[in-house]
């Protein structure tokens, strides 16, 4: 399975997305010319070399109109970062920090000025209008959604209410679609991605000093595994974050792969650290998901409180849970307890069984998982209609009907539930 896996322990930004996923290109010019044939007004993608800690990659830089956004972190030791931040801000703007890996020391103020403001409308319109595919545009506008969404809880407002300064809005434009074309170029398998690291502190925007993550990012990161990690500053941006949340499936320690090619995309600032999203490309060795198994002995739980536990734990997302006699030492009847969740997730599930159950400890273990993709038919009958949930993969394929709809047909008919489930099976041979 070809495979992308994108190793974020310094954080993400748009333009480090841009740097890694270029550097996989073979003919990288002839994309970075093909963004600049988009038609966003005023926007330049430009590409350079750049080297941090001894290891070169790609540097991405979006103008609009010759500026470009530019973000401080608040540090405890006023090293090289005293330069004031530009406050293209209306009410909301996600990308005020936007490039916080980036500190451009220097701006083309004699080019054009942009001092417009933008809804989430206005950048769907533009989007829409961009000679790219149905499934980039898609990608893109669900990205700056997710964006949009963030700063809209974060200020108190509808999406709608929220205004984007153009100058920031372009330039994560220019980001998040050049990022999607991408992703389409390369048509990767599955999508990965490391744990993020947020970093700490604070930084300087437009509405003052913001606490690290800032408040969209946080939100934007919210059901992800995120670690502060050793660096004081900014590290990861909204944009990274809604980036990362689309496109990557599973957020895990880089699984056994064949690596067919490695890229960095870099950011501005220099860290003891190099400052980069590292992208691998190749081969995973097998396709079985893997899913973690938490389970633990109980023997001191009301049955109404094992119940309860075991609801809050399938509410929270747990692929299954299920619970089995066992015998414990001293000849103690007691219940097993098994939760099979996603292995990203394994620790907040462990969390939910301290929480919900009166163990003191539980194990865990990452198993291979095989399993049919399923999809949803409805067929139509006397009764109301019915869906037919068909299950597919490794050379077989089932059909079954939900038994809800089941009861509910028997209930209309009122027949047996079993007769009920021979007449919808000759409606299907009809049909």
């Amino acid at each position: 399975m070809k495979t992308l896996y994108l190793q974020a322990h310094m954080g993400a930004s748009g333009d480090m997305m841009l740097g890694a996923l270029l550097g996989l290109l073979e003919n990288q010019q002839a994309f970075i010319d093909e963004v600049n044939a988009l038609g966003l007004p005023g926007v330049r993608l430009a590409v350079s070399p750049s080297v941090k800690c001894g290891v070169t990659g790609l540097h991405a830089s979006v103008t609009v109109g010759g500026q470009e956004e530019e973000s401080h972190d608040v540090l405890d030791h006023p090293h090289d970062h005293g330069h004031h931040h530009h406050g293209h801000h209306h009410e909301a703007d996600p990308h005020h920090h936007h490039h916080e890996h980036e500190h451009h020391h220097h701006h083309d103020h004699g080019g054009q000025a942009y001092h417009h403001h933008a809804t989430l409308g206005n950048i769907r319109q533009i989007i829409e209008g961009l000679p790219v595919s149905d499934k980039v545009k898609q990608d893109a506008i669900a990205v700056y959604g997710l964006i949009a969404d963030a700063e809209a809880q974060v200020h108190g407002k509808l999406v709608e209410q929220v205004h984007f300064h153009e100058v920031g809005a372009l330039d994560a434009v220019a980001d998040i679609v050049g990022v999607a074309m991408l992703i389409e170029r390369l048509a990767p398998e599955d999508v990965l991605a490391s744990p993020i690291t947020t970093g700490f502190g604070q930084v300087r925007c437009a509405h003052g000093i913001l606490p690290v993550p800032a408040p969209a990012t946080a939100l934007i990161l919210q059901g992800l595994p995120v670690r502060a990690g050793q660096i004081e500053g900014e590290l990861c941006t909204p944009t990274g974050a809604a980036l990362l949340k689309h496109f990557v499936r599973a957020f895990l320690p880089m699984p056994t792969m064949v690596i067919e090619k490695t890229s960095y995309g870099m950011g501005k600032k220099d860290f003891p650290a190099a400052n980069c999203l590292r992208a691998f490309w190749g081969q995973t060795e097998h396709t079985a998901p893997q899913v973690a198994e938490l389970s633990c002995n109980l023997d001191d739980m009301t049955p109404e409180a094992l119940a309860y536990a075991v609801e809050q734990l399938l509410k929270e997302g747990a692929l299954d849970v299920w619970l089995a006699p066992i015998q414990m030492k001293k000849g103690r009847p007691g219940q097993l307890l098994t939760c099979l969740c996603k292995q990203e997730e394994a620790e907040r599930f462990a969390q939910l069984i301290l929480n919900h159950t009166s163990t003191i400890g539980l194990r865990v273990c990452i198993k291979d998982r095989y399993i049919l993709q399923s999809r949803f038919e409805q067929l139509d009958t006397p009764h109301g209609p019915l869906r037919l949930k068909i299950s597919e993969g490794h050379g077989v394929q089932k059909r079954k009907f939900e038994h809800e709809d089941l009861a509910a047909y028997a209930k209309c008919a009122g027949i047996p539930l079993l007769q009920a489930e021979r007449e919808v099976q000759r409606y299907l041979k009809d049909e």
